[in-house]
């Protein structure tokens, strides 16, 4: 790696631990696992909200989904192993649910990497994983707004060796938005299938 990939991604790191220790705590309680409760710390609690980007089947909005608990992954496609791993975890998690839990679901997957992520390529890319899965994509300026609301993090990794095949460093958490398109909260990097099926069925309607 060269002293500017080096210098930007040390330039983002210190960007996002400003950001958490200078402004008030989103803390949001999360069981990762059987025996322990961790917390979530982010900068001001994200507001979340609708927006509208393209999928392979035309424009697709959040507020489309009114009525379906909602997780929202922000990745990319080239990704070489965060994205696989957590949306990996959300397959299998998807697979251990009902039909009717899945009928009540939908997964986002939003890219960063408008540049290179056509909507095509995304869906193909979703649909590897098995969970019924849309990917989404827009308008580098329609992506970042969206991702500010969101709290998300992310700047591209130039590498002039390497040409188009550049990473882009991200935040990496697994949103929830309820039936009335309401963010509730965030889930960490590497959630396990257990967890999200947790965290899914606590936000379906009771039976």
């Amino acid at each position: 790696m060269n002293s500017k990939n080096i210098f930007l991604i040390l330039t983002l790191a210190i960007i996002v631990g400003m950001a958490f220790l200078l402004s008030p705590s989103w803390n949001t309680p999360v069981n990762t696992q059987d025996n322990s409760t961790a917390k979530l710390i982010t900068h001001v609690k994200p507001t979340g909200g609708d927006f509208t980007l393209s999928s392979s089947e035309g424009q697709r909005s959040l507020s489309d989904y009114k009525g379906k608990l909602v997780l929202i992954y922000f990745g990319y496609t080239f990704c070489p192993d965060i994205c696989p791993t957590n949306l990996g975890n959300l397959s299998m998690a998807y697979q251990g649910l009902t039909q009717t839990e899945k009928d009540n679901l939908q997964i986002l997957f939003v890219s960063v990497d408008p540049a290179r992520d056509t909507p095509a390529r995304l869906q193909k890319y979703a649909n590897y994983f098995e969970a019924n899965m849309i990917g989404l994509t827009g308008k580098p300026n329609k992506i970042a707004e969206i991702a500010k609301r969101y709290g998300v993090v992310y700047a591209k990794v130039d590498d002039p060796d390497n040409g188009t095949n550049y990473a882009v460093d991200h935040s990496a958490f697994t949103y929830v938005v309820d039936q009335m398109g309401q963010l509730q909260t965030q889930l960490p990097h590497a959630t396990s299938p257990k967890q999200f099926i947790k965290t899914i069925k606590q936000y379906q309607p009771l039976s």
